[in-house]
């Protein structure tokens, strides 16, 4: 194994996705926020990952949610950029933006700071959206990871999220 910038779990969890979805023949994306574009780099540190990733999107601020991944400006007001709601959006957005097959969306507040009662720094929310599946089936989750550092909290997410790229 040759070095790399990213830590060997995420490394290894990459390279678990791309294997898989070459052999299912699926085409991949992501959208991020919290993770700031972590997974698609641990995505794209595996040599072959053109063959099965697709687009990334950061889209960290809620105007770039809205303008990139056209996620509507109501949802945001209504529950916030840390939603499922949000999420799923997202993930939506990513695939349609792109030739992508399945995209999943991370969106959460990696801290130190930005937390509230009702979210607390931690809360990490993410989606899955399939290009064969029915809209209307949400596939999202949302986690705490507590007593963690920002990079903690960005590394277990992007754990999470590669774990939702498995088919």
């Amino acid at each position: 194994m040759t070095n790399s910038l990213l830590p060997k779990a995420l490394v290894d969890k990459a390279r678990e996705v791309v294997e898989a979805n070459r052999q299912a023949g699926r085409r991949i994306a992501v959208a991020e926020s919290c993770t700031g574009g972590l997974v698609a780099a641990a995505i794209t540190e595996i040599p072959g990952s053109s063959e099965v990733f697709e687009a990334g999107f950061v889209t960290y601020s809620n105007a770039a949610k809205i303008g990139q991944l056209k996620v509507s400006e109501d949802l945001v007001d209504t529950f916030g950029a840390v939603s499922v709601a949000v999420a799923w959006a997202m993930a939506r957005g990513a695939l349609l933006a792109s030739e992508a097959d399945v995209a999943v969306a991370i969106t959460g507040i990696a801290g130190p700071d930005g937390g509230t009662p009702s979210k607390p720094v931690g809360t990490v929310v993410f989606a899955r959206a399939e290009s064969d599946a029915n809209p209307a089936q949400i596939v999202a989750d949302e986690k705490l990871f507590e007593k963690m550092d920002r990079s903690g909290v960005r590394l277990q997410a992007a754990l999470c999220a590669l774990e939702l790229l498995m088919p």
